[in-house]
């Protein structure tokens, strides 16, 4: 599955961090990931390991990242800053916007009045894109006893913020329909429905190639391939 791939990725990243004793500052040398927390904007940031002024290292940008980014155009160099802290800086080494790592390769940034940014494996991050395209089509949600309660459509119809249009079929069980989600996102290997209040529900890959509810149950919901 593709979340799997994801997985591997991941914790190869991890593992190999912490067999070599590294530092971090060697394992960010690659290419990343920098987006938007939903990932409707995105480009690509290659962290290098030679030195520049101002107590940083090189860094590219791919291009036409300042036009999908704009605040990205000062970005000229990247350090470590104490012993988690991803900083891109400015031509001064000011800092732009500084990353900490909420989970193995995934690093998170805040900037005033815009909102949450990520830098992650840029490998990592495509895989997670192709498990997306692979959600596309027919679902039935179903009990854990195998009675299904509801069919839905997850389509690819940009609905902003990283989300995607979902629509449900006729006759859906009350709980359901009730919620009726609007839209759905892949985040950080969970698939996630959201209603038109904001309510979301949060489904993990299981062994089975199904999707299950999370926090789970003792009678679990989970959407299956039509």
């Amino acid at each position: 599955m593709a979340c799997a791939a994801i997985a591997i990725v991941v914790a190869g990243w991890s593992q190999a961090l912490a067999q070599s004793g590294t530092s971090l500052t060697e394992n960010m040398v690659g290419q990343w990931e920098f987006s938007t927390a939903g990932r409707d904007k995105t480009c690509v940031v290659t962290l290098r390991g030679d030195a520049v002024r101002q107590d940083g290292k090189r860094l590219e940008l791919e291009k036409g990242c300042g036009e999908v980014l704009p605040f990205m155009k000062s970005v000229a160099s990247w350090s470590i800053k104490g012993l988690d802290i991803v900083r891109l800086q400015d031509a001064q080494g000011q800092p732009v916007i500084d990353m900490t790592e909420v989970e193995s390769g995934i690093f998170e940034g805040l900037r005033p009045g815009e909102g949450v940014y990520l830098l992650q494996n840029l490998e990592a991050a495509r895989a997670l894109s192709k498990s997306a395209d692979q959600m596309i089509g027919d679902w039935s949600m179903v009990r854990g006893n195998g009675n299904a309660i509801c069919g839905l459509t997850l389509t690819n119809t940009d609905a902003g913020d990283g989300n995607f249009q979902v629509f449900l079929k006729p006759r859906c069980d009350a709980m359901v329909a009730s919620f009726a989600p609007t839209l759905w996102r892949i985040e950080r290997g969970e698939m996630l429905l959201q209603s038109a209040k904001g309510e979301v529900w949060r489904f993990e890959a299981d062994d089975n190639a199904q999707w299950r509810r999370v926090p789970d149950s003792a009678d679990p919901l989970i959407m299956m391939r039509q």
